[in-house]
Formats: structure tokens, C-alpha cells, sequence
């Protein structure tokens, strides 16, 4: 038989239809083993068996597919049809097979779109084996305020496991919040998404130290494995590395070379600065937002590289600490000098270390808080990413990074890669609501706030960030409902001026005025910056409620503490935007508009895509109340259309709605074009 009839003699008998509908419910049936095995903890060699026998199962259906035909009386030789008889069975097979490939294909295609959803790779991760959450490791010294050590050395862990590509680790925010030996183990891997937990206990008793752990596998509260090491001071840096090395072996994650050199390093030789160091590390985990507890971890910190020069994990901490505090609100914090101490302790770990990543670490911080230089700190970032797979911090930096580039898709991908390493990170989960109301995108940043709310119920600040989004959306009503605890003695200023800003909206200047000079007279700031500004927005209420000489006075108060410090930080847009508003209401006109364009100019939209447009909102808030409103008018249109995060009256961008409400505007409500803004199309 010559090729030619061979080949038609293939596609007669349908044999070529056989080998396609094998491949698509080959590949099917491999990726659903792949996929269901390992959630029913089946060996991977099971799965190994089925890919092997439907390899060898090929020619096997193909020669099959060549001898016998499928009829209505069963299966018979092709040989003993007759002619008329044989295509008419190949036809009904091969619709038989047509409908076969139609289906498998659609399963696969199915397959495809569910494994992209978020909910579905949330879930695969969380069946992970090689997946893990490190637990507070209980203190057991008689002197409590050993604490620090049992939270350094659980710290010090999870740093190490970061490291292992192999394996998923759950950072130490999200395990925080739990008991050391909690009783509901399987719920809380569920919670957390992960296949085990790491319950651990340290006692420290002068030089002598004992760690105990336990590994256990929640579903089942099965003891993988547990140790008790009793060592000296000396050699709790041993042990460290030793605990984690076993932990990856007992869930069987490959080690690479460079993994294995990472966990054996031993950062420093002398116990006290390391000691130190610990102390340090528990002061910066604790602190959130408290600069008081960052302050102590620096103190700490410059302890440890004092007693030891070349402790390069110190210098790393020391820098990342510094730059964390140029990030602050409080402009107390943001000079100079805390920059040139960012700097030198920078250049002291790149000295020693310059290829760690703790020290990429510190520099891209450095790059990314103090320099601003996005780019540069996205690119460094993206290196230690390699070397720290484990890590949500980074990816929480690349995701913040993407937003100042304005790659708002980029930052929501990162968010969610974080967000599944760190589920019960308060911050992560507050830092993607914020991108998604930027954005505009208000359903989403709702349901992210009440998923912290159902880690911490009834957190004000989670309140008012809710609060802010049914303020964005027009919805008044619904907003005030967060807004009841919200009082002058709020520690934080973000939510403070939430609940001014409601009153604002609602046009209760009286009850607003109140509370400002309440907080005024009655609340401990930090500064007396920070109580200056309080007193800045006190004088703007002033201002709408008519009060002229109560908000010049105000200003006036405001603008005499501003000016000497702007003279010291000309490059602060922040000080020039204050600036600006207590010269417009103090009539003027030619500083508030330099001054508020100057804003613009030292952060333009173009360098930073999330706070930049801050200032053009600013700018045409000054345009409007000096009078100059079809610029005010040009410059909302364009934010309408732009993603931002507002930061500077409120949190969120402006829209239609907040147009329509906010008395800000009032002045160019007869304006058509300005009409025609308020009735845009809400998000």
C-alpha cells in the first residue's frame, strides 16, 4: 500500500479523529490528577502512574481505533464489514468521536477559566503541603521581659524560610494575632491557608537558652515532628538556621545551593549585639504605626553595631528604620538628617554585605521612601524578589511601587500575591482597598475594609475607611453609621478628619468647629506641626461657615508656625500646599496660587501617579476660591478621568458625587460646565 492510501485509509477508519479525542482526555484527565491528588494527600507517584499509562495507552487506542469499529450490534473487525456497511459505521463513529472531542474540549476550557479565578488559586494554595505559618512563640522565662527573645528568635525563622523557593510561609503579621498553643489549630491553618503550623516556646535564663518546637500537620493534628534544644547564648544562631533546615526537609522542599549557604549564615558572633538586635526586630514588628516604638527599635539597633562593627543584618534594620520615618506624617521626622542616617547606615551594610538581601533590602527601601526614585527601588526589589520568594514585604513594595508608576493592574496582581502570603495582614489588606478606591473602584475596597473588620471587629480606622468610600459614593446616610466613635481624642488624624470631613458634607460647621478646637485644646499631638494643621483645617471650617475673623484669625496662627519651617524644607510640597491654604484665606491671592503651584510642581502627577494629582486637586481648590474658576473647572475634569489617592481633605479621588455634595465647590455651581461634571456617570 503506497502512503497516499495509507493516509486515507487513517482518516476512513477514523483513526485520526481517535488520536485527537486521546490527547485532549489525556491532557484532561492528567491535569485533574495533578490537581485532585495532591488535595487528598494521594503520593505523587499515583499521579506519576496515570501520566505513565496513558502515555503507553496511545498506540494501544490507535491500533484498536485501526482494527475495530464501534456498531450498533458491538465491536467488530473493520475487515468483516462490508463496504457499504463500513462507511456508514465510520460516519456515526465519528460523530461519536466529534462529540467526544467537543466535550473534552469544553471541560478543558472550563478547567482553564476556573483555575485563573482568585478564589480557585486561593484554595489550591492553601492545600499546598509544603506550605506553613509560624505561630507566637511562647515566652516561658520567669522575667517577662524576655518576651522580646521568644518573638526575635520566631522572627529569625521566618526570615530563614523566606528564603526556600520550595516552600509557602505565612508571614508574621498574619500569625500574630494568635495564641502560642491555640486549641483550633485546623481552623486557623484554614484561615491562614496552609497545610501546617510551627508551635515554638523559648526560655531564656542568662547565657542559657532552651527552644522547643513542634511541627504538626492541621488537618489531621498529626506530630510531624518536634525538638528541644538547650544551648548557650553563643549558639542560638545555630539553631535557628538548624530549625529551619529541618523543617524543609520534613515537608520535602528542595534546598539549591545558594538556599543552603543562606540558612547556614551567621550574621554575628558577639551574643550581646545580637541580643540587641533581637530587641529591635520585636520593637519594629510591634510597632504599626507608632513612631515612638520605631524610635526604640533604631535604639537598638545603633546598640548592635556599636558592640559589633560588622554586623551587616543590623545596619540593614538600622537604614530600613530611618527611611521608614521620612514615609511619616509627622513632618518632625522628615529632615535631613534622618535622611543622611538612612544613608550611612545604607552604605555600612553595602561595605560588608553588599549582595544579601537585607542589604537590597534596605536599598531599595531607601530608594523607594527617601530618593523616590521608583524605578531604581522596582528594579532592586525585583532582585531580592528572587532571593526572598517567600517574603510579602517585597511584594508589598512592588505593589506600592506600581501604583506610584500608575501600573494600577500591576498593583492590584502584586496586592493579591501578597495578600496570599500574608492573609491576615491588616496593612496589605488596607494598602489594595486604598488602590481599588484610587481607582474608583469602591465594591471591591468595601469588601476588602470588612474582611479586616472580621480579623478586627469595630477598628475605627477600618470604620472610617469605610466611611470614606459611602462619602465618595454620595451616600451620606450610610456613612455617618461609621463614624459614632470617631471622637477628639482619636489618636489618628486620617480618621479624625473623616468624621470633619462627614460634618463638612453634611454642612454641620457648628458641630465640626467644635470638635476642631476641642481636639485643639484637649489632645496630645505628636507635634506641634501636627497641631498646627488641626488648627489650618479649623480655620478652612471657619472659612465655609462665614466666621471671617474666627478663620483669619486661625490662619493667621496657622501660617506664623508654617513659614520658618517651609524655609528650612523648601522641597516640601506638603508644607506648600498648607501654605497655600492659609494664604487664600487670608486673602492672598498671588502666594496661595504660587504656592499651591509650586506643590504641583515639586510632586507632578507624572512622577508620582497616586498622590501627585493630590495637588492639582489642591490647586484647583485655591483656583476656586481665588476666583479663577474655569481653571479650577479644566483641572476636575481631567482628575475625574485620572486614578489617585487624595490623602490631603480625604481619602479618596474626587467624583461626581463629592462634586454635587462638598461645599468646596459651592462658587462654581452655576457654572454649566461645572453642572455637567456633577451628573457624570458615578464609578
Amino acid at each position: 500500500m503506497n502512503p497516499k492510501n495509507i493516509f486515507t485509509e487513517l482518516k476512513r477508519r477514523n483513526v485520526y479523529r481517535a488520536a485527537v479525542a486521546y490527547g485532549v482526555v489525556a491532557w484532561f484527565l492528567t491535569q485533574l490528577t495533578t490537581q485532585v491528588f495532591p488535595f487528598f494527600e494521594i503520593p505523587n507517584s499515583a499521579v506519576r502512574f496515570v501520566v505513565i499509562v496513558l502515555a503507553v495507552g496511545f498506540p494501544i487506542a490507535m491500533l484498536l481505533s485501526w482494527i475495530y469499529e464501534l456498531t450498533p450490534e458491538g465491536v467488530v473487525r473493520t475487515e468483516d464489514l462490508d463496504p457499504v456497511q463500513a462507511r456508514s459505521v465510520q460516519r456515526s463513529s465519528g460523530r461519536i468521536l466529534d462529540f467526544i472531542i467537543i466535550g473534552a474540549l469544553l471541560l478543558v476550557i472550563a478547567m482553564l477559566i476556573v483555575g485563573r479565578l482568585p478564589f480557585y488559586r486561593q484554595t489550591a494554595d492553601s492545600t499546598s503541603q509544603k506550605s506553613i505559618a509560624v505561630l507566637p512563640f511562647e515566652n516561658l522565662s520567669r522575667d517577662p521581659d524576655n518576651a522580646y527573645f521568644a518573638e526575635g528568635v520566631q522572627e529569625e525563622i521566618l526570615m530563614r524560610l523566606a528564603k526556600i523557593a520550595d516552600l509557602k510561609v505565612i508571614s508574621r503579621t498574619s500569625t500574630q494575632r494568635y495564641q502560642s498553643k491555640p486549641g483550633n489549630l485546623s481552623e486557623i491553618a484554614k484561615q491562614l491557608g496552609v497545610a501546617n503550623i510551627l508551635e515554638g516556646s523559648v526560655q531564656k535564663a542568662g547565657d542559657t537558652v532552651r527552644v522547643s518546637v513542634n511541627l504538626i500537620h492541621a488537618a489531621s493534628d498529626s506530630h510531624l515532628w518536634a525538638d528541644t534544644y538547650d544551648r548557650k547564648l553563643t549558639d542560638i544562631l545555630h539553631v535557628e538556621s538548624e530549625i529551619a533546615k529541618t523543617i524543609a526537609a520534613q515537608l520535602q522542599a528542595k534546598l539549591t545551593g545558594h538556599e543552603e549557604q543562606a540558612l547556614a549564615a551567621k550574621p554575628t558572633d558577639n551574643p550581646e549585639a545580637y541580643d540587641a538586635y533581637l530587641r529591635g526586630v520585636a520593637f519594629e514588628a510591634r510597632s504599626g504605626y507608632s513612631i515612638d516604638l520605631v524610635l526604640k527599635a533604631i535604639g537598638f539597633y545603633e546598640r548592635a553595631v556599636q558592640l559589633d562593627p560588622n554586623f551587616a543584618l543590623a545596619w540593614a534594620r538600622l537604614s530600613r528604620a530611618h527611611a521608614s520615618l521620612c514615609l511619616s506624617r509627622s513632618y518632625s521626622y522628615k529632615t535631613a538628617a534622618r535622611r543622611d542616617a538612612a544613608k550611612s547606615a545604607l552604605d555600612s551594610t553595602q561595605k560588608l554585605q553588599p549582595n544579601s538581601p537585607e542589604t537590597l533590602l534596605a536599598l531599595g527601601y531607601y530608594q523607594y521612601w527617601v530618593l523616590r526614585d521608583y524605578g531604581s527601588a522596582k528594579n532592586t526589589f525585583e532582585r531580592v524578589r528572587k532571593m526572598l520568594p517567600g517574603s510579602s514585604d517585597v511584594l508589598e513594595a512592588l505593589a506600592r511601587i506600581a501604583r506610584r508608576e500608575g501600573h494600577w493592574d500591576e498593583s492590584v496582581g502584586y496586592s493579591e500575591q501578597a495578600i496570599g502570603l500574608d492573609p491576615r495582614n491588616m496593612e496589605l489588606l488596607t494598602d489594595a482597598a486604598a488602590t481599588y478606591a484610587a481607582l474608583r473602584q469602591f465594591s471591591p475596597a468595601v469588601k476588602l475594609y470588612d474582611r479586616g473588620l472580621d480579623i478586627l471587629p469595630n477598628d475605627p480606622s477600618l470604620l472610617a475607611a469605610k466611611a470614606s468610600i459611602y462619602q465618595a459614593e454620595g451616600n451620606l446616610e450610610q456613612a455617618t453609621r461609621f463614624l459614632s466613635e470617631i471622637t477628639v481624642q482619636t489618636r489618628s488624624e486620617v480618621d479624625f478628619i473623616v468624621k470633619i470631613t462627614q460634618l463638612k458634607l453634611e454642612r454641620n460647621y457648628a458641630e465640626a468647629v467644635r470638635l476642631l478646637q476641642s481636639r485643639q485644646t484637649q489632645f496630645h499631638f505628636v507635634s506641634e506641626i501636627e497641631k498646627t494643621l488641626n488648627q489650618e483645617v479649623l480655620a478652612f471650617i471657619q472659612h465655609l461657615a462665614g466666621d471671617a475673623a474666627g478663620a483669619k484669625s486661625s490662619a493667621e496662627q496657622a501660617r506664623n508656625t508654617l513659614e520658618p519651617l517651609y524655609k528650612d524644607q523648601q522641597d516640601n510640597a506638603q508644607f506648600a500646599v498648607n501654605l497655600s491654604l492659609s494664604y487664600s484665606i487670608l486673602g492672598n491671592k498671588e502666594l496661595a496660587l504660587k504656592e499651591a503651584e509650586r506643590a504641583v510642581m515639586l510632586l507632578p502627577s507624572a512622577k508620582d501617579r497616586l498622590s501627585g494629582p493630590a495637588f492639582e486637586e489642591n490647586l484647583a481648590l485655591i483656583q476656586t476660591m481665588v476666583g479663577e474658576n474655569n481653571r479650577a473647572i479644566s483641572t476636575l475634569t481631567q482628575l475625574l478621568q485620572t486614578p489617585y489617592n487624595n490623602g490631603i481633605y480625604i481619602n479618596t479621588p474626587v467624583t461626581p458625587a463629592l462634586l454635587k455634595l462638598d461645599p468646596l465647590w459651592d462658587s462654581l455651581r452655576g457654572d454649566s460646565a461645572f453642572q455637567k461634571l456633577c451628573e457624570e456617570k458615578q464609578p
